[in-house]
C-alpha cells in the first residue's frame, strides 16, 4: 500500500494564497536522492511528515538539509508530532508542530517573513510550553492533489488501484483504549459539512477511493444521506472505508444501500475472537457482533478487511483457535498486529520496563514487531505462528480463485509479491531470534 500524502496537500492548498513557490516530494517514490532534489528545488524551508516508524528517517533528513544549507528552515508535523511532539526533539528540527497543524504552519510563515521567531506560537511545541486547545472547524480549499501529480498514478490499497484519499471526519467517539488515531483530536470528534465532501469528491478523478476518517460508520443518517449525493449527483465511484462491526451489525439496510453506491471494503476493528479480550480493549462490542458483522458486509459482497491484536499471553492454541475462527467466518484480508503499547496511549502506559525493543527503535514500532516478550512462546516461536496463521487465511484455495475470478492475474500478482516480501521479513525475525536463543 502506497497513498498519497493527503496531509501536505492539504497543507500546499492552505498556504496557496500566500505567493510561495510549493512543491511535493513523495520520498517513497522519489527516485532521486534528497541532496539532488535540494539542488534542484534549492528551497528556503522543508516540511516533513510522517508516522512514529519515520522519526529518526525525519531527524537523518533535517541533519542532511543543514548540512546542505544552515539558513535553510527544518519543520515537522503530522499525527506523530501532534501526540509525542517529543519524539522529534533535534538540534536540525527548527520547528515541530504539535497543534492546529494548517493555521500554525501559515503563522509560521508569517514570522518568518517578518524576521520574528516562531518559537512563541502556540501549535509549535517547546519543553514545558502547555499545549494549545485543538480547532474542531475546518474552513479550507480542497487539498491541491496537482502537486503530487507526476505520482499519482502509483498510489493504491490493496486491490484499489489507482486509489484517492478523501477526509470527511475528524476523530472517533468511541474509546478504545489501544487507539492512537483518537488521541490526536484530544478524543474529540466533528464531521465536515456533506455539501463540502461531495463537492471536493467530484473533482477527484480517480473511481478508487479511500476514506480515511477513523470511523466512516458513525451516523446512519449521514452514511444515508452520503449515498444519496451519490446517486443524484451521478458519482461512480468505489469506496474503502474504516467502520465499526457494532454499527455493520445494527444497520445492515445502511450496508445494503451503501455497496449499491460503490461500498467496495470496509477495515474493520475485529480486534479479538474472544469476548475477554474485548472488553479488555473497551471495544463496547462482543464476537456475536463481529460474526453478525462479518456477515452482513458478506451478504452485501463488500469485502472486510479485518484487523486483529494478538495477545502477548498467547500459547500455540490460541493461534490455532483463531485460525479456526477466521477460517470459519471466511475471512480472506487480515492484519495481525502483536499487541503495541503505543506512547500516547491509554493501553500503552505501564510497560516501560517490560519493552524488550526500546521506544527510540522507531523503526521497529510498526505495529509488526513484537516490542513486548511473549510470556507463553518464544518470539522466533511466535513470530512463526503468524507467518502460518497468514498462509492458513490468504492461500485458501477458494479464497486464491475467488480473488483470481474477481481482480485478474495481473493484480494478484502483484499483490503475491509484496506479500512475498512481508513473509521474507517474519522468516528473517525467526531466523535471527532463533540464532539469540542458541547461542
Amino acid at each position: 500500500m502506497i497513498c498519497e500524502p493527503l496531509e501536505l496537500e492539504y497543507l500546499a492548498a492552505s498556504i496557496a494564497d500566500l505567493g510561495y513557490q510549493v512543491d511535493i516530494l513523495d520520498m517513497i517514490l522519489e527516485k532521486r536522492s534528497l541532496s539532488e532534489l535540494l539542488a534542484e528545488f534549492q528551497p528556503d524551508l522543508v516540511a516533513i511528515t510522517g508516522y512514529i516508524t519515520h522519526v529518526r528517517i525525519i531527524k537523518d533528513m533535517a541533519d542532511n538539509i543543514k548540512a546542505w544549507s544552515s539558513a535553510c528552515l527544518t519543520v515537522v508535523g503530522g499525527v506523530h508530532a501532534e501526540v509525542v511532539p517529543e519524539d522529534f526533539q533535534h538540534h536540525n528540527l527548527d520547528a515541530i508542530i504539535c497543534a492546529n497543524g494548517l493555521s500554525t504552519f501559515r503563522d509560521l510563515l508569517g514570522r518568518v517573513m517578518e524576521g520574528r521567531s516562531f518559537l512563541d506560537l502556540p501549535g509549535v511545541w517547546q519543553e514545558g510550553k502547555a499545549r494549545p486547545v485543538k480547532e474542531n472547524t475546518f474552513s479550507l480549499p480542497f487539498p491541491d492533489r496537482s502537486k503530487v501529480a507526476r505520482y499519482r498514478h502509483r498510489y493504491y490499497y490493496l486491490f484499489h488501484n489507482p486509489c484517492a484519499l478523501i477526509k470527511t471526519s475528524f476523530g472517533c467517539p468511541f474509546q478504545c483504549n489501544f487507539c492512537f488515531c483518537r488521541e490526536i483530536t484530544n478524543h474529540q470528534y466533528f464531521e465536515r459539512p456533506l455539501s463540502e465532501v461531495m463537492e471536493e469528491l467530484s473533482q477527484i478523478p480517480e473511481q478508487e477511493i479511500y476514506i480515511v476518517d477513523d470511523n466512516f460508520l458513525v451516523n446512519a443518517e449521514r452514511v444515508l444521506a452520503f449515498c444519496q449525493e451519490l446517486e443524484q449527483r451521478g458519482l461512480d465511484k468505489r469506496f474503502l472505508i474504516y467502520g465499526r462491526a457494532d454499527f455493520i451489525a445494527a444497520h445492515p439496510e445502511v450496508i445494503r444501500r451503501f455497496a449499491a453506491n460503490g461500498l467496495r471494503a470496509v477495515i474493520v476493528g475485529i480486534e479479538s475472537c474472544l469476548d475477554q479480550d474485548l472488553d479488555r480493549f473497551n471495544k463496547k462490542s462482543s464476537l456475536a457482533i463481529n460474526e453478525q458483522a462479518v456477515a452482513v458486509l458478506a451478504e452485501h459482497q463488500v469485502d472486510c478487511y479485518a484487523t486483529l491484536i494478538l495477545g502477548m499471553d498467547w500459547s500455540s492454541a490460541d493461534f490455532r483457535n483463531l485460525a479456526r475462527w477466521l477460517r470459519k467466518m471466511r475471512l480472506s484480508f487480515v492484519n495481525l498486529q502483536p499487541f503495541t503499547p503505543l506512547k500516547g496511549t491509554i493501553a500503552g502506559e505501564g510497560y516501560e520496563e517490560a519493552l524488550r525493543i526500546p521506544r527510540s527503535d522507531y523503526e521497529k514500532w510498526d505495529l509488526a514487531h513484537l516490542v513486548l516478550q511473549p510470556s507463553q512462546l518464544s518470539v522466533a516461536a511466535y513470530y512463526w505462528h503468524i507467518i502460518k496463521l497468514y498462509y492458513a487465511v490468504t492461500f485458501r484455495p477458494s479464497s486464491m480463485l475467488s480473488l483470481l475470478r474477481r481482480f485478474g492475474l495481473a493484480e494478484n500478482i502483484r499483490l503475491f509479491l509484496g506479500s512475498s516480501r512481508v513473509t521474507v521479513q517474519y522468516f528473517s525475525k525467526v531466523l535471527r531470534n532463533l540464532r539469540k536463543t542458541l547461542k
